[in-house]
């Protein structure tokens, strides 16, 4: 392979688009000094790759909480309509205000089952990582005495 310009064979490394190969030896602290300035550089464009990937899972999320929030006020709408159909249904039966005390109580009662159960599995959390603070006190224990 020869360059017709020049009139002399080009280094297949130069063809490829690498930098030429010197003839001098390069020292082990230049290569060091490299391969940390390239593990630099990788660390850097890794961080900014997994920026942008957050960036976007983030703003997927933010659509999805934003349409599970729309879609918990339409079922709080539709829980209100359906209250007050029932209430105009059993308005025929009993009147009007007769009916929706009936409602309301109807929604007391659920509302007194809900928080009651809210409450007692409220009750078993703990606030303390108990699992985390068991084995942190047996690494503790292993950096004192690692043979035993």
């Amino acid at each position: 392979m020869s360059s017709p310009e020049a009139g002399y064979p080009i280094p297949p490394v130069a063809q490829a688009g690498l930098p030429p190969v010197d003839d001098d030896r390069t020292s082990l602290g230049d290569l060091v000094g490299e391969l940390a300035n390239d593990l630099s550089r990788l660390m850097r464009q890794e961080l900014e790759l997994a920026k942008a990937e957050i960036r976007e899972e983030a703003s997927k999320a933010g659509k999805a909480a934003g349409m599970l929030g729309a879609a918990g006020f339409a079922g709080y709408l539709t829980v209100v309509l359906l209250s007050f159909a029932l209430a105009f249904g059993l308005a025929y039966v009993v009147g009007l205000a007769w009916a929706t005390l009936i409602v309301a109580v109807l929604w007391g009662i659920a509302g007194a089952v809900l928080y009651s159960a809210g409450r007692s599995k409220l009750k078993t959390v703990s606030p303390k990582p108990e699992r985390t603070i068991d084995t942190l006190k047996e690494d503790a224990e292993w950096a004192r005495h690692p043979t035993g």
